[in-house]
Formats: structure tokens, sequence, C-alpha cells
């Protein structure tokens, strides 16, 4: 039986660079023509929702933002039974704490998916909300699904060009292009804090 793949994007899309692996899913669904025993999941902000779904994997590739202590754009890749700890490595939001959770819990019940990999962006920016990826993280998407591709070949998993429908994507309204096409400017969107407060978001 083929290995089943989970294909997984955590982050916020509503904080600049924290939506970095979630924007890679993304592009992956729109570029490349997946195998049907590969799951494609914008897993965002989930944590121990997403349990069930490693549950049901044998291998678990990741992208996130991670806080390496690295320059920005940075991206690094980690594999086997380092993944955990890089993920807890300097906790950026919310979302690491409970993605560890879901691996930690995962192993105690002894349904860790056996392989695991984590590519991870150095982010520029995430104070802000409402923004986007900044260029510098933006631009190394193509490069994290080169990695992806060569983590996916390892396990034996064909890619080809093409499309991948994945229906546990967002919906298309806060996909990249709709996102940074629909959302205001900041000189129209205060992204830092009500004036009223905070006297430097005047």
């Amino acid at each position: 039986m083929s290995k089943r793949v989970l294909i997984l994007g955590i982050g916020n899309v509503l904080w600049a660079d924290e939506g970095f692996g979630v924007r890679c899913v993304e592009a992956m669904a729109e570029c490349h023509a997946l195998p049907g025993n590969v799951r494609l999941m914008d897993g965002g902000t989930q944590g121990l929702y997403l349990l069930p779904f490693l549950e049901e994997a044998d291998a678990l590739l990741v992208f996130d933002a991670i806080d390496y202590g690295l320059p920005s754009g940075t991206l690094k890749r980690i594999e086997g039974d380092e993944v955990p700890a890089f993920l807890g490595a300097k906790k950026m939001s919310l979302h690491q704490t409970g993605f560890q959770d879901v691996i930690a819990t995962a192993r105690l019940l002894g349904r860790c998916p056996p392989d695991l990999a984590l590519i991870g962006c150095q982010p520029v920016e995430l104070e802000d909300y409402g923004g986007g990826l900044r260029p510098e993280v933006a631009a190394r998407i193509p490069e994290a699904l080169r990695i992806a591709r060569d983590i996916l070949a390892g396990w034996g998993v064909p890619v080809a060009q093409g499309r991948t429908e994945a229906p546990l994507l967002a919906d298309p309204s806060i996909r990249r292009d709709a996102y940074e096409a629909g959302r205001p400017s900041e000189a129209e969107a205060c992204r830092i804090g009500d004036a009223r407060f905070f006297p430097e978001a005047v």
C-alpha cells in the first residue's frame, strides 16, 4: 500500500510572515500534481484538532515560519526526531505551542507518523496584523517547494507539474492573491493598534 503523506502548512495568514507555511501548501496545490496518497492541508492554528489527520498519516511534511535566530528569509530543513525540538526552539505564537502538543500527543498514543520533515523560514515581520508576507520570505516559497519535492522523492512520492485538488485548503477568498488584492493599505487601515490607546499609531 502506498505511504500516506500529509503535507501541512501551519501559521496565521493575518500576521505577516506567520502565514509562510499556509502560503507554501497553497502554492504546492497550484503548481504540482500529487498522487492520491498525498493530502495537502492548511493547518492554520488549529492545534489538537489536527491530531486525527496525523494519526492517519505515515509521513508528515510541515511548512512553517520558525525563529531560528538566523538572517531573515533563511530556510532550514529538519528531519526525523529533530522536528519537534525545532518547532519549540523559540515560540513565536500559540500555534507552535499547539502543534508541539499535537506531535507529543500522537507520540504518546503511538500514532505519530514515523517519517517527519519540517521546512522552516526565518520571518522578517510578525507584528503586522493584516499584513502579507514580506518580500524576503515570499521569495523563498519556490525554494521551499524544491526542498519539499526532494523530501517527497526520498519517501518514494512522485511529483509532476500540474495542479492538485485540495479541499482542506482555506477558502479561495483568503488565499494569497485574493488576500493581497483585497486588503486595505496601511494608510487606509491602522494595523498596529487603536490610536486612542497607542499614540504612536497616529
